[in-house]
């Protein structure tokens, strides 16, 4: 997602900052600037911080299942964490998270570190798009295609329609859409965009 957001960006003529660990520079795409650091000390990249920036904070744990809730905890809560209280010391001007759609019935370990996040960002004053997908279809993410006739039927269903639009599965390419229009019209506070806002390319 961030190599597909990065080249979004740079062909829409941002100047894009990206974090890479070291010795992973030259996974980065073209246009951006790199800097090394790492993503669980917020510390080690604070200093390429400044007031009035936009933070995009998209690290995570890879393919997250049930059996990953430490992982959760030492990775994507901590590194959200960390990134909210630095924005937070440079006063950024807008801080994009990509959380994940709740309520669900699974994947309860995720959603309670995401929703930490959430939570903190909420109270840390900052303006903020809190972006909530369910699941992103891209390389590598293709099997739940053959998802897609059930919640075609369960969209249709007065009892299940919401919980379906809710958590339904979002495009690459409507996921990156949809942070560029984050990015682009900064909201006064917060703002919170669902799977049916992303689908719909109406995040903005």
């Amino acid at each position: 997602m961030g190599r597909a957001l990065i080249g979004t960006l740079v062909e829409r003529s941002h100047e894009v900052v990206a974090l890479a660990r070291p010795g992973s520079e030259d996974k980065v795409p073209r246009g951006c600037r790199v800097v090394t650091g790492n993503a669980l000390d917020g510390d080690s990249y604070a200093p390429y911080l400044y007031a009035g920036d936009t933070f995009v904070q998209l690290v995570g744990v890879a393919h997250p299942g049930p059996g990953k809730a430490a992982e959760f905890q030492s990775i994507d809560r901590k590194s959200g964490m960390e990134a909210i209280r630095v924005a937070k010391q440079a006063a950024v001007g807008h801080f994009v998270y990509v959380s994940v759609a709740q309520p669900a019935p699974v994947m309860r370990q995720y959603i309670e570190a995401r929703a930490a996040c959430e939570a903190e960002l909420k109270a840390s004053g900052l303006n903020a798009t809190i972006l909530r997908p369910w699941y992103v279809l891209g390389p590598g993410h293709r099997w739940p295609y053959a998802l897609i006739p059930f919640y075609w039927l369960a969209e249709r269903i007065p009892a299940t329609r919401e919980g379906a639009r809710r958590l339904g599965l979002v495009t690459l390419a409507q996921m990156v859409g949809a942070l560029t229009n984050a990015i682009e019209h900064p909201p006064e506070g917060i703002r919170i965009v669902g799977v049916p806002e992303m689908r719909s390319g109406a995040a903005a």
